[in-house]
């Protein structure tokens, strides 16, 4: 097993994800900056957060499989969402719930991150994905 998920006693529960992991490969697979744009860099979703979330995370399982991995393999998911307050949480969540059983993302999620920022490199960016893997299988 390449990745081990656990959340040990004594930590805040439940929470929607695994508050540890640990990667036992050989290869790091790191994938950054996907957001919400079709593979022509159109927009998707513009607007809506959890149809941005679904987008992005199609996105992200698109660069994992490129470099033979997946969701099963990724040690760490970090969020960044533009103008953030807890009233969006419900909206973030539908977009995972949406792409949960279609990408094979485990359910509770990897250690994962969401955090708030201002603005993205683009006024209709909402998210952007970074995946974290460990592959024990080589190239």
């Amino acid at each position: 097993m390449t990745v081990q998920l656990l959340s040990p006693e004594g930590l805040f529960q439940p929470v929607p994800y695994h508050h540890v992991s640990i990667g036992t490969g050989a290869r790091q697979v790191h994938v950054a900056g996907q957001i919400a744009r079709d593979a022509e860099g159109n927009p998707v979703a513009t607007g809506d957060l959890a149809g941005q979330v679904a987008q992005a995370l199609r996105n992200t399982a698109r660069g994992l499989a490129g470099a033979g991995a997946s969701f099963a393999d990724v040690v760490r998911l970090r969020f960044f969402v533009t103008r953030w307050s807890p009233d969006r949480m419900g909206a973030f969540m539908a977009g995972l719930d949406r792409v949960t059983d279609e990408l094979a993302i485990p359910r509770p999620l990897p250690p994962a991150s969401l955090i708030g920022v201002d603005y993205l490199f683009e006024p209709d960016v909402l998210v952007e994905v970074e995946a974290f893997a460990v592959l024990d299988r080589p190239a």
